[in-house]
């Protein structure tokens, strides 16, 4: 996909699994499995589904999914299907190598967005994934990975970015800041607390990434919130403003957790929003 002069790529990780009652909160089984049947044992298949921003002089990368760390145990937990490395679906979508990435954006550091910071080298040591990039994480977040309370703990994973510390690449931003000219990241209150949202404007259109406010296209009902979110009073009201602004102004969605549709324009349908696919 072409924005202005920046090349958009959607670069999945891997497919997993997460408890569908906590996926969509007090929305009642019996309506949510009718559009995500569960597993045996609850779990419903999502995606991690990272962006990939060429512009004239970076080459970007924004989340990098749930990473390579995990051992059997942990695997099997989550229901991580992996088909092949991250490294190897960014060689066939982008032509781009992991050293070739000069940028990684973290919206928030769960280990589900930012596990695929780092990876084990030969050795069996924990290194930057992307040797030369600069990652850019809101110095807000990282003050609450590392000093999470009892219901978001399990969430943050110190090996996803101490490394990054270590080695002098992680850059700290403000709440608010454009990463490069026409790649805005805010902080919106609702699945957490200093979580950011992702906006890019290029060539007279917006493409715009909820994270995990709207994590799937069968989160668009208003009502449909997740129970990870901490503040689910806050995403309801960024649900009712957003997306009437999305529809309005025909942004392209990226729902990055959507298993099947990563990018959609949301359209009015007898009176409720509906996603509809973007070929990439």
């Amino acid at each position: 996909m072409i924005l202005g002069d920046y090349r958009i790529e959607i670069i999945p990780d891997a497919e997993f699994g997460l408890d569908g009652g906590a996926m969509f909160g007090i929305v009642p089984r019996v309506l949510w499995e009718k559009v995500y049947p569960p597993d045996e044992l609850n779990r419903i298949k999502i995606q991690a589904n990272c962006l990939f921003v060429e512009t004239p002089k970076e080459k970007i990368l924004i989340e990098t999914g749930m990473g390579e760390k995990w051992d059997k145990k942990q695997s099997e937990r989550f229901a991580i299907n992996r088909k092949k490395s991250f490294a190897q679906t960014l060689l066939e979508k982008t032509g781009c190598k992991p050293e070739d990435i000069t940028i990684v954006i973290n919206t928030h550091l769960h280990f589900d967005h930012a596990g695929g910071n780092t990876v084990f080298d030969d050795s069996g040591k924990i290194v930057p994934q992307f040797p030369n990039a600069r990652y850019f994480i809101s110095a807000s977040e990282l003050k609450k990975a590392e000093n999470p309370h009892e219901r978001e703990k399990a969430s943050y994973l110190l090996e996803n970015w101490l490394p990054l510390k270590q080695t002098g690449q992680l850059e700290l931003k403000p709440d608010e800041y454009y990463a490069v000219e026409g790649i805005k990241l805010k902080k919106v209150k609702g699945h957490t607390e200093t979580m950011q949202t992702v906006k890019i404007e290029q060539g007279g259109k917006v493409l715009y990434g909820f994270a995990d406010l709207i994590p799937t296209t069968a989160h668009l009902p208003f009502a449909w919130i997740m129970a990870y979110d901490l503040y689910p009073v806050s995403t309801l009201a960024f649900k009712k403003r957003i997306i009437p602004l999305a529809i309005r102004e025909k942004w392209i969605c990226w729902f990055y957790h959507d298993p099947v549709f990563p990018l959609c324009k949301i359209e009015q349908v007898e009176g409720k929003p509906k996603a509809f696919p973007i070929k990439v």
